[in-house]
């Protein structure tokens, strides 16, 4: 046992070990399994709700890639930018309204795939700089930005995506077999799977959980004849990043809530580096954990202005993979330098993507309905740590009831001119607005319960 592991019997490698190749191999592909699926989904729902169609494997492709990119900056630490943890890198769920939104405007003025992806990713490459310069001054937002906050837009985000998941599960948007009994078996199925994986005592099994339940589904539905690989053999075989291959376009009504996302993701990224340092028995207090903190949430900046550059969707530290570690034992970042090169390799070969892009709804759906969840949960856990005074309480209850409304009677701003309707339309951001404002003007300030004082996640 080494001198980094020997006061900890829950590690078998620590941050700066090197474990062998087959050890550290195999701890790469459980942190695979646990991420890839995440890292390709909100791709695969953006292109099926904006119609992207044929973009789409190439779109995926991008995603793996810079997440590989990305995995590799934040472990190794260039410099200031990086947390030097296993930090794994991917697509943002918390983006998806958002970036449904821009899509929509741009659609909405009769642009087709290359005008829709051109204004998303111009908004998207703006607003990574808001995430970056807001890593230097994490400490002093707290006044603005805490867990009633942070808890609130989570909780809204997960709240508002269920309905992507369930509409899914269903068959699809405007689906002619909608609700049918064949596709609420194939999603019910695919749900109850990854369930009884979840609570399985193997961990491999257990970290690949929705991976597996996945795999699973769309082997049934093969068998049913709901897959159609004939279009596999149009795809490139190999594909290589070209910076902004569909152009750079901006709309300030598109940009809006994006930012306003960006703003959440940085304090969201401080919470998940903290569990990932607390996982790999780092410290969680003091000017090491500090400097990680800020250097994580700077990499997951650049990370996003990377993912914008190479046509893919904004980047974000992802919490499962802290799972991994603890299930594993190993918390060696140099593990984290085999799954960006798993990432990338993958990446290259647009074939993958396209194999992906023929998910059924109903089984991508079972999966996303428990993933949506999850994203709820976690803002549920963080409003937990608040007390819940009478000040919290009505901050809630005024955030998630506007937020909410709007997403529940989408013709309540009709009336409105065009930007309001596309800022203010949207739950996430309405909620959020209103708890940031709220939060500023309302007299008192947020009280977090004992267990939590002690905590700087």
């Amino acid at each position: 046992m080494s001198e980094q592991t020997a006061g900890n019997p829950d590690l078998l490698y620590g941050l700066n070990e090197k474990p062998p190749a087959p050890a550290a191999i195999l701890a790469a592909l459980q942190h695979l399994l646990a991420s890839v699926v995440g890292i390709i989904t909100p791709t695969l729902i953006i292109g099926g709700v904006l119609g992207l169609g044929t973009e789409v494997p190439y779109l995926i492709s991008m995603a793996l890639i810079v997440s590989g990119v990305g995995t590799f900056i934040q472990a190794k630490k260039i410099g200031p930018i990086g947390s030097g943890l296993v930090s794994l890198q991917g697509t943002s769920f918390a983006f998806l309204s958002s970036i449904l939104a821009a899509g929509f405007i741009a659609k909405g003025k009769g642009g087709g795939p290359e005008e829709i992806l051109s204004l998303i990713f111009g908004v998207c490459f703006l607003g990574a700089f808001i995430e970056i310069f807001l890593s230097q001054f994490l400490h002093k937002l707290k006044v603005f930005i805490n867990p009633l906050v942070t808890g609130i837009v989570i909780t809204a985000i997960g709240l508002n995506l269920i309905k992507v998941g369930i509409t899914d599960l269903g068959g699809g948007f405007k689906a002619p077999d909608f609700g049918s009994g064949v596709n609420l078996a194939l999603g019910g199925s695919v749900l109850l799977l990854i369930i009884i994986l979840n609570q399985n005592k193997n961990a491999f099994i257990r970290s690949g959980a929705i991976f597996f339940g996945l795999a699973v589904g769309f082997i049934a539905a093969m068998m049913m004849g709901k897959v159609d690989f004939s279009g596999l053999s149009k795809l490139d075989w190999f594909a290589l990043p070209v910076p902004f291959k569909y152009g750079f376009s901006f709309d300030i009504e598109a940009f809006i809530p994006v930012a306003l996302i960006y703003l959440i993701t940085a304090i969201e990224s401080s919470g998940d580096l903290t569990a990932t340092s607390m996982v790999s028995k780092e410290p969680i207090t003091g000017d090491l954990y500090r400097e990680r903190i800020k250097g994580g949430v700077f990499g997951d900046g650049v990370n996003s202005m990377i993912a914008a550059v190479f046509n893919t969707f904004p980047n974000t530290t992802f919490s499962q993979n802290n799972g991994v570690i603890q299930l594993t034992g190993i918390a060696s970042r140099y593990v984290a330098f085999y799954v960006a090169a798993f990432l990338v390799i993958l990446g290259l070969f647009p074939v993958i993507g396209g194999i992906f892009q023929q998910l059924p709804k109903p089984v991508l759906g079972g999966a996303t309905l428990v993933m949506f969840g999850t994203v709820a949960a976690a803002g549920i856990r963080i409003l937990a740590t608040v007390e819940l005074d009478r000040r919290s309480m009505l901050i809630m209850a005024v955030s998630f009831g506007l937020g909410l409304g709007v997403a529940a009677v989408p013709d309540l701003l009709k009336e409105m001119p065009k930007m309001v309707q596309n800022v203010f339309g949207s739950a996430i951001t309405m909620s959020g607005l209103a708890a940031l404002i709220l939060n500023v003007v309302m007299p008192g300030q947020v009280t977090l319960l004992k267990s939590s004082e002690n905590s700087e996640a």
